[in-house]
Parts: structure tokens; sequence; C-alpha cells
């Protein structure tokens, strides 16, 4: 019959034998921060694969309406900005003026979102595209959609946000 202390090993070496490899594959799934951000006035593009939805995308596979306010350009953006402080699965990573950049986290993976103050159009142009995969089964689009609930549930009564397609 094994020691004691045998069997203590045995358990440790196990715990670590599943461990390890469940810490790289978490790891792995979170994916390395994408080069984003504005160019001409534009998000980064959506890639072909399904995992991505932006209000700059044509197409209806990716496209997803814009963030539209009729009140203050500047009262709006800081009303999406405690809109996604209050969310879980959001941390702000980059804030400049007119432009937010989140991780959207969910129990394995780490999403990428962004917004830009389109304030020509009274819209707040969005994107949000999954970092590792290639579907992401409609998640991005209901994230945002949730998102969109939040911004207008905030918006003072005159000027509650339309959700049609503002680009």
């Amino acid at each position: 019959m094994p020691s004691d202390r045998l069997l203590q090993t045995r358990r440790v070496l196990t715990l670590v034998a599943i461990a390890v490899p469940a810490v790289l594959m978490l790891n792995a799934c979170s994916g390395e921060r994408p080069v984003l951000g504005v160019k001409d006035g534009l998000l980064t593009a959506c890639p072909s694969s399904p995992n991505c939805v932006s209000s700059f995308a044509a197409d209806e596979r990716h496209g997803i309406a814009a963030l539209a306010f009729r009140d203050d350009a500047e009262a709006a953006f800081s009303r999406l900005e405690r809109v996604l402080r209050t969310r879980d699965d959001t941390r702000i990573v980059e804030k400049r003026e007119g432009y937010l950049r989140v991780e959207l986290r969910t129990t394995l993976f780490v999403d990428d979102g962004e917004f830009l103050l389109d304030r020509e159009r009274q819209a707040i142009q969005v994107r949000s595209a999954s970092r590792v995969g290639y579907s992401d089964l409609g998640k991005n689009r209901r994230r945002l959609e949730e998102i969109r609930r939040g911004f207008e549930a905030e918006a003072p009564s005159r000027g509650a946000g339309a959700s049609g397609r503002d680009r």
C-alpha cells in the first residue's frame, strides 16, 4: 500500500497535469490584442469570417446599425461610456476624444469592441469582433444590441435614439 506522502505527491502531480494545460488553453482563447483604431474616419473593416459586426459594413452578415442619438454628441458619448462601465463583461482599454475601445469577455473568450463618435450623422459607429475562431454564433451582434438597449434606455426623453441604420 502506498504511503501517505506518495499519495499526496500523486495528487499534486495530477492537479498540475490538469491545471497547466487548462491555463494554457484559456490563455490561447483570449488571443493577441489586435491593432485596431480609426483610419480615414472609419473603424477597421470586418474580416470575411462571420464573427464580426460593424456599422460601416454594407453586407447583411456583418452590418449592424450605429447607435443613433438626438441629444448633444458629447452627452451621448458620455452616456455610452457609463453604459459600458456598468457591464460586468466589458473593460475600457482605450479612451480618446470621440473613440472608445473595449474588451468584451465571455467565459472563455475575449472580443474587441470599438465605438466612434460621428457628430455629422448624430450616431456612434460600432464594431465588435472575436479575437479567435471563425464563428461567434451571433454573440457580437447580440452584445451590441444589449448595449444599444442600455444606451437608448438612458437617453433623455426628448432624444431617445432610433435604431435605424445610420451610417
